[in-house]
């Protein structure tokens, strides 16, 4: 798949046309992709008859954020165990390179943002799979093989202490950016990750003479991460931050700060993934959790801890509607994210421009 800077368009067919169409009664698939893309109409009971007697699920993830999520998948399935490897996204791609690479297959399931699976996907470890749940989704949420679904969704636009600046006065576009009031008033991270892929959705949009401009404004760059940024924001530190993760901002409000997020055009989207391990020692129970995470019931408990969603049948949430850069889809997203860094640091993160 190309560059798609765009909401999407779900698409029934589309996730129909991927599934893997078995008549009930047919023969119980037995192999981790068989059992990934079974779709006989016994597919729930097939699932929970085979979890049962696995009893348990691996699954490797960045943190404790989704906590609430794990609660209620064991308040639903309480025969199944769920054990957890929490590592950063780089650990965790290494983590389990390694583990394949030694012949140890303990994964089942990964929650994890998608950078952290590009490794493993290019060594054949992430399984194909379809779920029903597919059907409510945007077309770029799915990998375009299968090998992952987007869960949840941070997305980053421009943050503004209302307290400061006004929501009235604040920017609401990238061309409001430039206006020169905003002369040196802008912060923005300096953490390269969230850096790069933010400019590499401007560059796209607006082109390199945009870019170039924007640099011009003199942002002061701080060698924090967004989530700090945020922080300097309450304070009142910072006025306006163009990096700004909506779920900070939505965080935040809910203790009773007061900052606001806008999207000032397309937005790039840091899609946290869900995937199931080619070689799965709990397929079936792998395959429940799927299904759980991307269902409607667990999109809500996502919204509230301050994630969005990519499905399409949630009611609105607390943003305004956002077109999103769904970049790492980019055929040439490891090229160009290192060509955005090296134009970030050249540009933005020059001498005298840090703090």
């Amino acid at each position: 798949m190309g560059c798609s800077i765009t909401g999407g368009i779900a698409l029934a067919a589309f996730a129909a046309a991927l599934i893997v169409s078995q008549p009930a009664g047919a023969q119980a698939p037995k192999t981790v992709a068989e059992i990934a893309n079974y779709a006989g109409a016994d597919r729930q009971k097939i699932l929970e008859d085979g979890a049962r007697r696995e009893g348990s699920v691996m699954v490797y993830m960045t943190g404790t954020q989704i906590q609430p999520l794990m609660d209620r998948f064991r308040q639903k399935y309480p025969f199944i165990k769920i054990e957890a490897s929490r590592l950063g996204s780089a650990e965790t791609s290494q983590k389990v390179l390694e583990e394949y690479g030694g012949g140890l297959h303990q994964v089942d399931i990964f929650e994890l943002a998608i950078e952290g699976l590009m490794g493993p996907r290019e060594q054949g470890i992430l399984q194909p799979f379809s779920s029903p749940e597919m059907a409510s989704y945007e077309k770029d949420a799915i990998e375009p093989n299968r090998r992952w679904a987007s869960v949840r969704v941070g997305m980053i636009g421009i943050g503004v202490n209302t307290g400061k600046v006004p929501l009235s006065e604040a920017p609401k576009t990238y061309d409001d950016l430039l206006d020169p009031k905003w002369k040196g008033r802008m912060a923005l991270s300096g953490s390269i990750s969230t850096a790069a892929n933010w400019l590499g959705v401007i560059l796209l949009d607006k082109g390199e003479d945009y870019v170039r401009k924007l640099a011009a404004q003199n942002s002061r760059i701080y060698q924090v991460t967004s989530r700090a940024i945020a922080n300097l924001m309450i304070t009142g530190e910072v006025e306006i931050a163009p990096m700004t993760y909506a779920s900070h901002v939505i965080a935040s409000n809910a203790q009773g700060a007061k900052l606001a997020w806008i999207p000032p055009g397309p937005v790039y989207v840091l899609d946290t993934v869900t995937a199931i391990a080619t070689k799965s020692p709990h397929p079936h129970a792998a395959m429940l959790m799927i299904d759980f995470l991307m269902s409607k019931e667990g999109q809500f408990i996502y919204r509230e801890l301050g994630y969005e969603s990519s499905r399409t049948d949630m009611p609105p949430g607390q943003l305004p509607p956002v077109k999103k850069a769904f970049l790492t889809n980019r055929p040439t997203y490891l090229d160009d994210f290192e060509k955005w860094a090296q134009m970030f640091r050249t540009l933005f993160d020059r001498p005298g421009g840090n703090r």
